[in-house]
């Protein structure tokens, strides 16, 4: 190779390195998901999404355990998992707070997770943790969101129905 050729190659390799963003070594940027496999993950939750939205509480739990075994590493089959046992009757909550925080530990900017674990933690009657994903939903909802304004509500429900007693 002739010289001016190496040193152009080396400028337009440096060029390409220096004009990328960088991120925080300790904040690494996740691989973007194949828009395909999206769209099966989120096909995939559907009948749960719609035995959710029909309170059938039980079907949804067969499916959702189900979906949870085949993708152990999504966050959404966690936390809807830990949502429709949440819901259902006499609740297993050590289940509920292990796959909500599984869905937490995937995926740490999980809002609903965050929500509905802090109405988790509210039905055990422990206000001092449901606060602390309050302010946890406070530092990612700059600006406010639908999931902040939720355990919000939750919060103050539950502490004015305590008070009265």
């Amino acid at each position: 190779m002739h010289k001016p050729l190496i040193h152009a190659l080396i400028i337009a390799a440096l060029s390409a390195a220096l004009s990328t963003p960088a991120f925080a070594m300790d904040t690494p940027k996740p691989e973007p998901e194949p828009e395909k496999k999206k769209l099966e993950a989120a096909d995939a939750l559907a009948p749960a999404r719609a035995a959710i939205a029909r309170e059938d509480w039980t079907g949804a739990q067969s499916l959702l355990r189900a979906a949870v075994a085949r993708q152990p590493q999504n966050a959404d089959a966690h936390n809807l998992y830990a949502y429709s046992m949440r819901k259902g009757p006499s609740p297993a909550m050590d289940l509920v707070f292990r796959h909500y925080n599984e869905a937490l530990r995937i995926n740490p900017q999980h809002l609903a997770a965050r929500e509905y674990l802090g109405e988790a933690y509210l039905m055990t009657g422990n206000v001092a943790k449901a606060k602390e994903l309050l302010a946890e939903l406070d530092r990612l909802c700059k600006s406010g969101c639908v999931e902040q304004a939720e355990l919000k509500r939750a919060i103050s429900t539950f502490e004015r129905q305590h008070a009265a007693k």
